[in-house]
């Protein structure tokens, strides 16, 4: 996920002179964990209660934190594993660890999942991803996903007095919001991270992977029905059919007041409140509803894992760093300062206080990952599941718009 908030380089000025020998002179054998955190990931404030308490606990090492921007660090990534050594600890988007892996540079964590770090309990969206071929290279670090936002004057106008909690009453719901010049949701034809989690709630999948052969999957009956939803629920709104959520922002849309709901991850309050502070108080939040009542739908779980190359020269003092990141105590404390999902289901409760996240939270125990390709960013890159939303939403035939697209996918995870 890239919708991040600061960070900034910390450390002596002696050991950033020192940058690539971990340690230094007269300090009796004082270690230096070289960690790269990319930007906007966590506070200025969070990372000096980290470090400092960190460091505090733990005589002999020094963290020196470097912040990374996202445009372009996978070349940047790629060419640090692959190098001399350095650096010891790596923030990576979750869906970016399979290509890293693929360069086999990556130290294999398994043990140290189900031995230290409770690798039973994570959230499913964070630790699949992480995991390649039976081995954790991944470590989960934090989460974030969509969920409904809502104008609580529009529904209290249109005589709807809670969140829908099943798909088919949510568009029952929607429909009725769909009136008196309002819409009832804000629906881009081209929010494919959306449509994953309906395909998945159907049981389908977006690819999948045939023996070590991946496959484009949005043509199987499951995939169609879960845009059939998409398009039900589209249509009760004026979302444009041929652009995404961004062209144009779609909380500025929400901002003017007259749009019921919208699926955004709760970072875009921010900015749907900075268009229009009347706003503020009238902004409720629940899941995307699932079939079942007492079940969401699935998501897409969008955050960050946390690496070691094989060629860390800290590699011990690496594991206990991540150790730290990923335990309860700075888990609860990333969660509830930057509004993010802890990276375990039982760690939800933390943010309990905090309406949207925990909104969020409940919803992430049903969150899911992109497949899991090495190739899988270059599908994004030029991404044919766009289109082939549009082509349906604009009424071409859904299951040959659905075989393009699914065969455009394979040839691309087969390059």
């Amino acid at each position: 996920m890239k919708n991040r908030h600061l960070a900034c380089p910390l450390a002596a000025a002696t050991a950033l002179a020192l940058a690539g020998c971990g340690m230094l002179p007269g300090g009796g054998g004082t270690k230096t964990v070289d960690i790269w955190l990319m930007r906007n990931s966590v506070s200025e404030d969070f990372l000096n209660r980290f470090t400092e308490a960190y460091e505090e606990e733990h005589d002999g090492v020094e963290l020196r934190v470097t912040i990374q921007d996202w445009t372009g660090i996978g070349k940047k990534v790629t060419e640090a594993i692959q190098g001399p050594g350095g650096p010891d600890v790596i923030e990576v988007g979750n869906t970016q660890v399979a290509q890293y892996a693929d360069t086999e540079r990556l130290f294999d964590l398994t043990l140290e999942s189900v031995r230290d770090l409770g690798s039973e309990d994570w959230l499913p969206g964070l630790a699949e991803p992480g995991s390649i071929g039976g081995a954790q290279y991944g470590i989960p670090w934090y989460a974030a996903n969509r969920i409904v936002i809502y104008n609580k004057d529009l529904f209290a106008d249109a005589g709807i007095d809670k969140p829908p909690a099943t798909r088919e009453q949510w568009l029952t719901d929607t429909e009725k919001l769909n009136s008196k010049g309002s819409q009832g949701i804000y629906l881009a034809g081209q929010d494919w991270y959306t449509l994953a989690g309906f395909v998945w709630d159907e049981g389908g999948e977006l690819a999948v992977d045939k023996g070590g052969e991946w496959a484009g999957a949005l043509d199987t009956p499951a995939a169609r029905r879960g845009m059939a939803y998409y398009k039900e629920l589209q249509s009760l709104g004026s979302g444009p059919k041929d652009a995404d959520e961004q062209n144009p922002p779609q909380t500025d849309v929400f901002a003017k007041g007259d749009v019921a709901q919208l699926i955004a991850a709760p970072s875009a309050v921010a900015a749907i409140v900075q268009a229009n502070p009347a706003l503020k108080d009238k902004l409720g939040y629940f899941p995307i509803p699932g079939k079942a009542e007492d079940r969401p739908c699935a998501v897409f779980t969008g955050g960050s894992d946390l690496i070691i190359p094989k060629n860390a020269p800290q590699r011990g003092a690496a594991l206990d760093v991540v150790k730290a990141l990923a335990g309860e105590k700075w888990q609860t404390d990333l969660a509830r300062t930057m509004g993010y999902v802890p990276n375990k289901k039982s760690l939800a409760s933390v943010v309990a206080g905090q309406e949207a996240t925990a909104v969020m939270a409940r919803a992430a125990a049903r969150g899911r990952a992109t497949p899991n390709s090495p190739q899988w960013a270059d599908v994004e890159a030029d991404n044919p599941i766009k289109p082939y939303m549009t082509a349906v939403l604009q009424g071409e035939d859904p299951l040959k718009a659905a075989q393009t697209a699914s065969a455009e996918i394979t040839d691309t995870l087969a390059e």
